[in-house]
C-alpha cells in the first residue's frame, strides 16, 4: 500500500455520506493501519477564543475560526508551519499537533499560519483504499495554500483542478498556461 499520507481527498459528487459531501479532507496520517485527516473546508461557527477558555489556561491571542475536522471525537488540532511544535510532519511544509503545550503556543502567536480542528475524519484499516476503490474520492497532493488560504469554494476549486488534469492527460496535453488568454 502506498501511503496517501500528505494527499488531499476531494468527495466525488456521487458520495452522499453527509459528513463528507463536498468535502476537502487532508490525509495526516495514512498506513496499513488506517487512516486520519482533517476536513478543511467546514468552518465552525464558534472561534478559538471561546472555545479556548475550556482548554487552556494560558493567553490565547488569536481569535480564529475553529473547523469541523470530522465526524470523529478528539482533542483540538492544529495545522501550522512551526516545526518545532509538530508531532507529526504532514508533506507539503505543514505539521500537525495536539500536544496542549503546542496549541497554548501556537494560540497565542498571530504570526505563524494555523488552522484549529475541532474532531476528525478516520478509516479503519482498508477502509478507506475501499472507498478510493470505489470513486468516493479523488486525490491531489496537499499545498500550504490548500489549508491556510480560505477559499469559501475550495471543493470546486480542488475538485476541477484534478479533473481539469486528467481531461489533460487524457487528450495528451502536458502544459496548459494557468491563464489561457495569454496563449
Amino acid at each position: 500500500m502506498e501511503s496517501l499520507q500528505g494527499q488531499l481527498l476531494i468527495a466525488a459528487p456521487e458520495l452522499r455520506d453527509p459528513n463528507f459531501s463536498q468535502t476537502v479532507v487532508l490525509l495526516v496520517r495514512h498506513n496499513d493501519e488506517g487512516a486520519l485527516g482533517l476536513v478543511l473546508n467546514r468552518p465552525l461557527k464558534v472561534r478559538l477564543q471561546e472555545v479556548w477558555k475550556q482548554v487552556g489556561e494560558a493567553v490565547c491571542a488569536r481569535d480564529d475560526v475553529i473547523y469541523l475536522g470530522g465526524p470523529c471525537e478528539g482533542p483540538l488540532m492544529a495545522l501550522h508551519d512551526r516545526v518545532e511544535l509538530s508531532e507529526a510532519d504532514v508533506p507539503a511544509g505543514l505539521c500537525f499537533s495536539t500536544d496542549r503545550a503546542a496549541l497554548s503556543q501556537l494560540a497565542d502567536d498571530t504570526k505563524s499560519q494555523v488552522r484549529f480542528f475541532a474532531g476528525f475524519a478516520g478509516w479503519g484499516a482498508g477502509q478507506l483504499e475501499s472507498e478510493l476503490a470505489e470513486d468516493s474520492w479523488l486525490t491531489t497532493p496537499a499545498t500550504p495554500a490548500h489549508v491556510f488560504d480560505v477559499f469559501p469554494d475550495l471543493w470546486d476549486k480542488t475538485f476541477r483542478e484534478v479533473k481539469g488534469r486528467e481531461i489533460l492527460g487524457t487528450l495528451g496535453i502536458r502544459g496548459m498556461p494557468k491563464d489561457l488568454r495569454s496563449n
